[in-house]
């Protein structure tokens, strides 16, 4: 079914809902409208107008389990990667601004391409999302701050369609600083990604000449997401105990748990995606 265009109405409740709960973030916004890491409320207004309309509207995205977020203190949300582009941090940061009272924001560990598009850049960091370092890492979760990690990393987008609900193995930094910081994970699936984007093939070469690690291509060329369903999973917090600098087995057998939960929950959620699927049309 193709999707309506957005009313007038639409877009005013949406703006309205976006402003109401940018006043409740417990974020400490200056006069100025800006926090200390630099995050600013009218480039969150923009955003969350844009993403708030895809959310909702064009994919119509399903959220279970926001609750197992916890609605203050410093979290970190680790889930799988795909779809060509990073539409799932997009939306999961959606997810937590607009299905949790009170809402929050959700801060990405962004690549560190990005950091070096001047406009991308800026965008990324006012909207709250900052070079993926253990640095940036830690600072953020001391101050409380909720924290978005795909573990796969720029190799998880990179998946092709076949692979778009598979899991590569994961980096072992997100365990570290959850051990360092002493703070919970949070599993989560996303499904619809790779259907979103389908992608074909990437090309990496022509990736470098851009400053990108690739250049994804679907069926139709272009990596424009397609308008189906989206669905975000939460899982129960997960808590580790152990020595931050352990060595890399003992933090890889933690760091497997995650991925098992990871897993089960995208098994858990796949009926109820492939149900929600428009049909296929017939030959």
């Amino acid at each position: 079914m193709k999707e309506s265009p957005p009313t007038e109405s639409t877009l005013d409740d949406l703006t309205a809902d976006v402003d109401e709960r940018l006043s409740r973030l417990e974020i400490p916004f200056g006069p100025d409208g800006v926090d200390p890491f630099g995050i600013s409320t009218r480039y969150l207004r923009w955003n969350f107008r844009v993403f708030g309309w895809m959310y909702r509207h064009y994919f119509r995205t399903e959220v279970t389990g926001a609750h197992n977020i916890p609605s203050q203190g410093r979290a970190m949300l680790v889930g799988n990667h795909s779809g060509g582009v990073a539409l799932d941090a997009g939306m999961v940061t959606t997810a937590c601004f607009f299905d949790m009272d009170p809402p929050r924001l959700a801060q990405g560990m962004a690549e560190r391409f990005v950091n070096r598009v001047p406009f991308a850049s800026l965008w990324s960091s006012r909207s709250g999302h900052f070079p993926g370092t253990p640095e940036y890492a830690e600072r953020l979760l001391n101050s409380d701050r909720l924290l978005l990690v795909f573990p796969e990393g720029a190799r998880g987008t990179a998946k092709l369609f076949p692979q778009r609900n598979s899991l590569l193995k994961f980096g072992q930094g997100f365990m570290r600083q959850a051990l360092q910081t002493q703070t919970p994970i949070i599993p989560f699936s996303f499904l619809g990604a790779g259907e979103a984007i389908p992608t074909v093939r990437n090309l990496y070469k022509l990736g470098r000449l851009l400053g990108t690690p690739y250049v994804p291509i679907t069926p139709y060329l272009l990596p424009i997401p397609l308008p189906v369903p989206l669905h975000i999973r939460f899982g129960a917090p997960m808590t580790f105990e152990g020595d931050p600098h352990s060595d890399d087995q003992s933090i890889d057998e933690k760091v497997n748990q995650v991925r098992t939960a990871i897993q089960g929950l995208m098994d858990a959620g796949q009926p109820h995606y492939k149900e929600s699927l428009p049909p296929k049309p017939s030959a």
